[in-house]
């Protein structure tokens, strides 16, 4: 595969797919593009949140995201790899779709958090978006369990 775009929230599925991601990418010139959309926070509350807290928030949002790609990037840089990152701001199946489209990605790499159907309901699934509306193939990496020391 040549361009891939790897789509990450942080969260503990990161590394899988981040690995899954660089086992794709094992042909010469293979191009990884390491992905976050950052999502705006919702205020639900009665009370207002002042204008300027809720700017501080989203900078240092934005400011702990570009870090964390940018530490990811120059990880699997050392390791010899061709890699970019690329942050952008909205809904994160909307961005990834767009985000492939634009960059001609061969395919999009994410992971799946296995959330109950009542959570996708309630919530909703990037994946089951992304799986929607994308016009490239995805790899989708499953939810890993923690095994427990067995013998």
């Amino acid at each position: 595969m040549k361009t891939l775009l790897v789509s990450v929230d942080f969260s503990d599925a990161t590394r899988a797919v981040i690995a899954t991601a660089v086992d794709l990418a094992s042909s010469p010139g293979s191009r990884l593009i390491i992905h976050h959309a950052l999502v705006p926070p919702m205020v639900t509350t009665e009370y207002g949140i002042g204008v300027e807290m809720l700017q501080e928030n989203l900078a240092l949002a934005e400011k702990t995201a570009r870090q964390q790609l940018q530490h990811i990037e120059d990880e699997l840089t050392a390791r010899g790899l061709n890699v970019s990152n690329v942050l952008t701001h909205g809904a994160p199946a909307a961005d990834i779709v767009n985000k492939a489209g634009k960059l001609h990605a061969d395919a999009i790499v994410l992971g799946s958090h296995g959330h109950t159907a009542f959570y996708d309901l309630l919530i909703g699934s990037t994946t089951q978006s992304v799986i929607k509306h994308a016009t490239c193939p995805i790899v989708i990496v499953p939810r890993t369990k923690h095994r427990s020391s067995e013998k």
